[in-house]
C-alpha cells in the first residue's frame, strides 16, 4: 500500500477532500464549544451537517468533474462552510437556557456524598439523613434563584423551581429555599414509595440509593420513574442493573442532553455505592 503520486494536491485542492476535513470538524466542533463555553448545541444539527458533507465527499471522489486539481477554483465550498457554522451557533444562542432545565454547568457533588456510617444498608432512610444528602443533591442541579422571576413560559418561580404561592417581587433565604425543597423532595419519595416492594424498602434501598431514585423521580416524574426498568429491576433484586437502567433517562425532546447525561451520571454512581 504506498500513497497515490499527486497526494499533495489531492489533500490540499481536491474538493472531496475538504469536505472530509468538515465532516470531521462537524464532529469534533460541538465538543470543542461544549468545553470552552459550556454551550450543550443540538447534536442533530451537526449529525446532518457531518453526513451531508460526507456523502458530498464520497461523491466527489468518485464523479470525474473535469477540474483542474492543481488549483482550488471552487471557493464557495469554504464560504458555504463557513455559513453553515455562522447559522448553527446562531440557532444555539443563548441555549444557556438549557442549563436550567437540565444542569449542565452545575458543579459534581460526587466527593460531597458519602453513605453515612450510622445508615443501615439494609433499612429504609429516615427523614434527616435522607435530606441531609437529598437537599444539596438535587437543589445544585435545579439550581437556587432567591428572587423571585417569570420562568420560561411566564410562571412566578422561585428557589429551586418553587411555583405555589409565589409572586412577582417575593424573595426568601437560602435556608427557606431548602426547606421547601426539602418537602417537595420529601412529597416525590412518599410517592414513589409504593412501587416498590417490602423487601426493597427493607434491604435494597439504603440513603444514598434511594436518593438517586427520588431524584430521578423529581426530575422525570413519580409515574415515569414508577414504571421504568430501574425501578423494575431493583425489585427483582438486580441492583446494578437497576443502577445501569437510571443513566438511560437521558433524553429531551427525542435527543440526548449532555446535562442529563451528567445527572444520571451521578445518580448512578450514588445508587452503586456500596454495590461489590
Amino acid at each position: 500500500m504506498k500513497l497515490i503520486a499527486n497526494w499533495k494536491s489531492v489533500a490540499k485542492t481536491a474538493h472531496s477532500m475538504w469536505a472530509f476535513y468538515a465532516s470531521l470538524f462537524c464532529l469534533l466542533l460541538p465538543e470543542v464549544i461544549f468545553w470552552g463555553f459550556e454551550i450543550d448545541t443540538n447534536p442533530r444539527i451537526w449529525w446532518v451537517l457531518g453526513v451531508a458533507l460526507l456523502i458530498y465527499g464520497i461523491i466527489g471522489r468518485l464523479w470525474d468533474q473535469g477540474i483542474d486539481r492543481t488549483k482550488m477554483r471552487s471557493p464557495w465550498i469554504v464560504g458555504v462552510m463557513a455559513l453553515g457554522l455562522v447559522v448553527v451557533l446562531a440557532m444555539q444562542h443563548g441555549t444557556s437556557l438549557t442549563n436550567a432545565v437540565t444542569g449542565t454547568s452545575e458543579p459534581s457533588v460526587t466527593a460531597e456524598i458519602a453513605t453515612p456510617a450510622s445508615a443501615p444498608a439494609a433499612t429504609a432512610s429516615s427523614d434527616t439523613a435522607f435530606l441531609e444528602i437529598a437537599v444539596p443533591f438535587v437543589g445544585r442541579w435545579e439550581g437556587l434563584r432567591l428572587e423571585a422571576y417569570l420562568d420560561i413560559v411566564g410562571v412566578p418561580t422561585v428557589c429551586y423551581g418553587e411555583t405555589k404561592g409565589v409572586r412577582l417581587g417575593d424573595s426568601y433565604t437560602k435556608a427557606e429555599c431548602d426547606e421547601m425543597l426539602a418537602r417537595e423532595i420529601i412529597s416525590y419519595r412518599d410517592r414513589l414509595r409504593p412501587a416498590f416492594t417490602a423487601e426493597t424498602l427493607a434491604n435494597r434501598l439504603p440513603i444514598p440509593r434511594d436518593v438517586a431514585f427520588t431524584s430521578l423521580a423529581y426530575n422525570v416524574g413519580v409515574s415515569g420513574t414508577s414504571k421504568s426498568t430501574a425501578v423494575r429491576r431493583l425489585n427483582e433484586g438486580s441492583i446494578a442493573g437497576a443502577c445501569t437502567a437510571l443513566g438511560w433517562w437521558n433524553k429531551a425532546g427525542g435527543r440526548v442532553v449532555r446535562g442529563l447525561v451528567n445527572r444520571r451520571t451521578e445518580e448512578t454512581e450514588l445508587c452503586m455505592r456500596g454495590v461489590a
